[in-house]
């Protein structure tokens, strides 16, 4: 079991599916949540906007970190081809999303910054996602009764639609929540 001596860790997070999968790894933890911009500049690599927005939650907290603590921070895209699927503006956003996932593969993307006043160390984490095709009435079943608008990509692996859509996913389960733990898990074993 991981051991963080004399630390305490916190969650930098509101999403009730990263606080639920952090607990499942049996430390304890706070949350804490603050407000950051989640611009990125025009420039960077799409597979790069996870980890340097995680790294960007992360600087928020840095003037109040207390000697002892080390912070979790994490951000999840969804990549489909060459388009970058955040968090959908209302329901025509999210429809949108939907069809271009419909019957095709993409990635998911989280990136994580652990950070103390000593030491910061990001990285991200990837997974494919091949969905089934989808109708138009299940993907307006979907959005009318689950609001996907708080999720990446315009979905949750852990409902419903994840459970008649995805095919099949190469790499971690977790990590389409939106919290790779295996990887946390072995970071933070290190990070002591």
């Amino acid at each position: 079991m991981l051991k963080l001596k004399e630390k305490k860790l916190i969650l930098a997070s509101a999403s009730p599916r990263r606080k639920t999968l952090l607990e499942g790894l049996d430390i304890q933890f706070e949350v804490r949540v603050k407000e950051c911009d989640e611009n990125y500049p025009d420039d960077i690599q799409l597979r790069d906007v996870a980890r340097y927005l995680a790294q960007k939650k992360s600087e928020v907290y840095l003037e109040e970190l207390q000697d002892k603590e080390i912070i979790i921070c994490c951000d999840t895209t969804v990549l489909k081809d060459n388009d970058l699927l955040n968090k959908p503006n209302g329901a025509a956003e999210a429809k949108s999303m939907l069809q271009k996932l419909s019957g095709n593969q993409h990635e998911v993307i989280t990136g994580v910054c652990i950070r103390s006043k000593e030491k910061n160390i990001c990285f991200d984490v990837i997974s494919k996602v091949w969905f089934n095709r989808l109708d138009e009435d299940e993907i307006d079943y979907y959005i009318e009764k689950y609001k996907p608008y708080d999720k990446a990509g315009s979905y949750g692996i852990q409902e419903w639609l994840g459970y008649i859509a995805i095919e099949k996913i190469e790499g971690s389960y977790y990590n389409i929540m939106g919290m790779p733990v295996h990887k946390i898990y072995e970071e933070l074993k290190r990070f002591e």
